[in-house]
């Protein structure tokens, strides 16, 4: 009130002023030079004088949320089944949610049938086009697209520079765990897995079949003979008539326990199924 705020702030900007010469003298002048590793002083909350970033020489680090131009998830070069293999799918989700319609998918045929497969024979994206809303992220439903930190994109060349092809925008796994490390544990806690799914069920389904091409131990090939007699021996006792029938003087046959000896049947069954089957 009567100007006092107005002189409160004039003093905080004097004095901020005189400091930023006072702290310039403190260093000798060697406060900006390549040599001094004094960023994380000049950018904590201690510190005083001017605090502006010498950028390129000095880049304060992006959050893990930031988002830029999308980029696509590929393979480790290091698995085993789907080295370099692609995420996507080219379903073309990400292309129907983007807002300025940057995004150009052209999807991949099988050369002998010519029926299309999963996966893309060609991604574009026109980086000055994206307004980097990350739609196409949200949307993907095999987490195949993600958004990049990088933002040194500049360059003389507007026409075919700035069209990132598949080449430019596929990634690998690992890059993506690199700069997003939480999101990246999340999101592999919800997928169940650090691969794609088609990884994993890969996975699940070479290991079955080897499981079954296996020659089976001796124990198991004689596993089956005791799970065998006693079915025999539990469908006897279903099927006696004093099992059927209650003695005089006993509680009457009760329904639920004509299923529940149903239940044990059908289980010894299976069971005697899969010993059949080798485990």
């Amino acid at each position: 009130m009567y100007g006092t705020g107005l002189a409160k702030g004039l003093r905080l900007t004097l004095r901020h002023f005189v400091e930023s010469y006072i702290d310039d003298l403190r260093y000798g002048f060697r406060k900006y030079h390549h040599s001094t590793d004094n960023f994380g002083i000049r950018q904590g909350t201690q510190t005083k004088g001017v605090i502006t970033v010498q950028y390129p020489d000095e880049k304060v680090a992006v959050p893990e949320r930031f988002r830029f131009v999308p980029f696509l998830i590929v393979e480790d070069e290091d698995h085993p089944t789907r080295a370099g293999k692609d995420w996507c799918t080219s379903c073309g989700i990400c292309a129907k949610v983007c807002p300025p319609q940057c995004i150009w998918i052209v999807r991949g045929n099988d050369p002998d049938t010519g029926r299309p497969v999963p996966e893309p024979e060609g991604f574009f994206i026109d980086i000055d086009i994206c307004m980097n809303c990350g739609y196409c992220a949200e949307y993907c439903p095999f987490d195949a697209i993600k958004m990049d930190h990088d933002y040194e994109l500049a360059s003389y060349d507007r026409t075919s520079h700035h069209i990132h092809d598949k080449e430019k925008l596929s990634k690998p796994n690992s890059y993506w765990r690199s700069i997003a490390p939480t999101r990246a544990y999340d999101e592999m806690l919800v997928r169940g897995t650090w691969e794609h799914k088609d990884a994993a069920k890969e996975a699940r389904r070479g290991s079955a079949s080897s499981r079954a091409s296996a020659p089976r131990p001796a124990a198991q090939q004689a596993a089956p003979a005791p799970v065998a007699t006693a079915l025999a021996a539990e469908s006897e006792s279903a099927t006696a008539p004093a099992a059927s029938a209650p003695a005089e003087g006993a509680t009457p046959w009760n329904e639920d326990e004509a299923k529940r000896e149903e239940r044990r049947r059908k289980a010894l069954e299976r069971k005697a199924k899969r010993a059949a089957r080798g485990g």
